[in-house]
């Protein structure tokens, strides 16, 4: 099977269908799905459109042979907006359907999403309350937005992912993850959660021991050496590469959104992305598991 994005495409689509049959509401099909809606969305970051007025006009073009029917900008902003729930469950199907799935062990990282570069943007912004200002250590810079806390295989297929506030720590956002996602921490036994320093301290080794996890990190100044050092930094790198996909190739950091539903679903559309590639070239038996090439022209 060649592995190109009109065949991603039909395979994704086929995919959400099935999974969505059981649940669709009563009366005639509807002239745009939501299978067909998720699918048009993980497209629309594959070919790099940030802009949903460009994306549905290019759209009609780049994969029009695909769909009988396109929405208008409105509809389908107001769509996609409405659809996070969605699309977080379609993650988690994609991912289930692979062996990377079952991997045991985890990379944890967070990344910046910036979402205004001004000061009157900060104050006015539907975001403030959410959204604060935070410091990227690896870029040496300030910013004003969101970090994404993504978990993932050394594959790169997302397990789970959150946004939060910078203001709030590393620790407690971990905390938060795990809690949200306890029945599925429980149902897993040996994992092995790979993070930086920064995701420290007796009490949250304490949380990871209670539900059989063991962390490898590096160990802070005046620490002892710790279990696994020799390897971190290898295997740390895979961390950074999944975020570099995110950011340079599927525009995280241009993601456009204003609002807190517009920020949620954006971040996770490109989330998707990356799982629906990782996804497709699993069952095609591609080399290269995170390779986007096939797909973004």
């Amino acid at each position: 099977m060649t592995p190109d994005l009109d065949t991603l495409l039909t395979a994704l689509y086929v995919k959400i269908d099935d999974e969505l049959k059981g649940m669709r509401r009563p009366g005639g099909p509807p002239r745009f799905t939501d299978a067909e809606l998720v699918t048009v969305a993980v497209a629309q970051v594959l070919l790099g459109h940030g802009s949903e007025r460009h994306w549905i006009r290019a759209a009609r073009k780049q994969i029009g042979h695909l769909f009988p029917y396109l929405p208008n900008q409105p509809s389908y902003n107001k769509r996609l907006r409405a659809a996070l729930p969605l699309v977080q469950r379609m993650i988690r199907l994609l991912a289930f359907d692979t062996d990377y799935w079952f991997d045991d062990h985890w990379l944890l990282d967070s990344t910046p999403v910036p979402c205004g570069a001004s000061r009157p943007t900060a104050q006015r912004s539907d975001l403030a309350g959410w959204a604060a200002y935070g410091y990227c250590a690896s870029h040496s810079r300030y910013f004003w937005g969101l970090r994404l806390y993504l978990i993932c295989t050394p594959a790169g297929m997302p397990i789970l992912w959150a946004l939060a506030s910078p203001k709030i720590g590393e620790r407690e956002v971990l905390e938060a993850m795990l809690d949200r996602d306890a029945a599925l921490i429980a149902s897993r036994q040996g994992i092995v959660l790979i993070t930086d320093k920064g995701f420290s301290g007796k009490d949250l080794e304490q949380l990871l021991t209670e539900r059989h996890i063991d962390l490898l990190r590096p160990a802070r100044k005046k620490e002892k050496q710790r279990w696994g050092a020799a390897v971190l930094k290898k295997i740390r790198q895979l961390i950074e590469s999944v975020n570099d996909t995110l950011k340079g190739q599927l525009d995280l950091e241009q993601h456009g959104g204003r609002t807190t539903e517009g920020v949620a679903v954006r971040v996770a559309q490109r989330i998707l992305a990356m799982a629906a590639a990782i996804w497709h070239n699993f069952h095609t038996g591609q080399l290269i598991s995170r390779s986007l090439i096939a797909y973004d022209h």
